[in-house]
């Protein structure tokens, strides 16, 4: 392990049930409560995405919690060609791609959507087309 690594991250979003629905129904992504009724997004047994609105955040806060205001990159297994295939299935809006970017883990192929919050996810694949 390096010196850090992302555990999770706090998104803020309008509305809670909205935002799983995207996550959930959209990206296949696993839904769970936690804490105090607190909703995440798991990403792995690692990784998570938990959710806030900003009427009722969990203490400390960032200094301006704002929906919309988040870009952030969610890798997959998937091949560039099955990634491409597999967002035409989900009819993703995809608002940019696929391109070729240079990540963390090297040459990938993004895709770029929004959320319901208009948060700018990329979803990539490592390697190209």
């Amino acid at each position: 392990m390096s010196a850090f690594e992302i555990d999770h991250f706090v998104l803020t979003v309008a509305n809670v049930e909205r935002s799983v629905k995207f996550y959930r129904d959209r990206l296949g992504l696993t839904i769970e409560q936690f804490e105090d009724g607190r909703t995440a997004i798991r990403l792995s047994t690692h990784q998570k995405i938990n959710l806030q609105i900003k009427a009722h955040p969990h203490l400390p806060v960032a200094a301006q919690p704002t929906f919309g205001s988040s870009d952030f990159c969610l890798m997959t297994d998937k091949t560039p060609n099955a990634l491409v295939t597999w967002a035409e299935q989900q009819h993703l809006i995809i608002e940019t791609g696929p391109v070729v970017r240079h990540g963390a883990r090297g040459t990938m192929t993004s895709l770029y959507v929004r959320d319901p919050d208009q948060n700018l996810v990329e979803l990539a694949a490592v390697g190209t087309l």
